[in-house]
């Protein structure tokens, strides 16, 4: 589920409207807490998250209405330490982070801003390893039904995080992985309603992880593609160091 976070946050992204919801009984359908421990199982499982303590991912994001291309690199590390910055041609960088503590953003647009109250649990949905702790982060989960989600019959899950709006999660019938999520999300601009699909699922060091997201928010379909992934890697010194203007924002 993180890695669905992390595209929105990187490009506030989501892609291509699709589905139709079907309604089922609820006694047809199966109990939320065993789609998502599914989803970890068929994923890799408990103990090959658990090898895993930091992560650096490269990829590249692409808005095509605008012709906007740009490259991404995301680190993360345990517990819930992360930074990632998008090269955006003449738009200049997009940066992410959270020493741990403090979760911001950083853009020439938008300038420094520290996330809080809600913006800062949906960021914390991105934390190390979070597909393990989903009871940490969810105070409610439930299955509302079923729908279509390219061609493929897919359970509806609500999950609450705390102090947060409910988010729309759809998990493939068969293979038990996510594939859509839909959420609405606090950013600089306010609430941004976001839907989001995750493809091309590929084996990395034991973990099966999406290569493609694609995205959809205010109009604009954007496309995450991830070239690389490597588990505890050197990360750089002072990756998760706060930027020297989110520090100025920490003291105020």
């Amino acid at each position: 589920m993180n890695r669905f976070v992390i595209a929105r946050n990187i490009a506030i992204s989501a892609a291509v409207v699709f589905s139709f919801s079907v309604a089922r009984a609820a006694d047809d359908l199966p109990k939320a807490d065993t789609v998502l421990d599914k989803y970890v199982e068929v994923t890799g499982g408990k103990a090959a998250y658990e090898k895993h303590h930091s992560e650096t991912s490269k990829g590249t994001l692409e808005i095509a209405s605008q012709g906007i291309k740009g490259s991404i690199t995301s680190y993360r590390a345990e517990p819930n330490k992360s930074y990632s910055e998008t090269e955006l041609g003449g738009f200049g960088k997009i940066r992410e982070g959270s020493d741990g503590t403090t979760f911001w953003a950083l853009s020439a647009m938008t300038g420094p801003h520290i996330k809080d109250g809600a913006e800062k649990v949906q960021a914390q949905l991105s934390a190390m390893n979070s597909e393990l702790h989903w009871r940490d982060l969810f105070k409610d989960v439930k299955t509302t039904g079923v729908d279509t989600v390219n061609g493929k019959e897919c359970y509806k899950l609500q999950v609450t995080p705390a102090d947060s709006s409910p988010m729309e999660q759809c998990y493939d019938k068969i293979s038990g992985l996510m594939v859509k999520q839909s959420m609405t999300v606090e950013s600089p601009y306010g609430p941004q309603s976001i839907t989001t699909f995750a493809g091309d699922y590929r084996k990395e060091d034991g973990v099966l992880v999406p290569h493609q997201i694609k995205s959809s928010v205010a109009g604009q379909d954007i496309v995450v593609t991830i070239d690389s992934v490597t588990y505890n890697a050197d990360i750089p010194p002072g990756t998760f160091a706060l930027p020297d203007e989110i520090k100025a924002l920490v003291k105020k």
